[in-house]
């Protein structure tokens, strides 16, 4: 009884450890991309006639 409890928590970890992996790697992709489109948004700006 004790090993299935050890095996299941120790799939469950590696099932949380996995999606957080992949939580921070979107999170920072996203970051980025919205960065350089701000950017891109600020250098178009000068362009503008108002």
């Amino acid at each position: 009884m004790q090993e299935k409890t050890y095996k299941f928590l120790g799939g469950a970890a590696a099932c949380n450890i996995a999606i957080g992996v992949i939580s921070i790697v979107i999170g920072v992709s996203a970051g980025v991309m919205l960065i350089v489109n701000g950017g891109k948004l600020l250098a178009s700006r000068k362009g503008m006639i108002i």
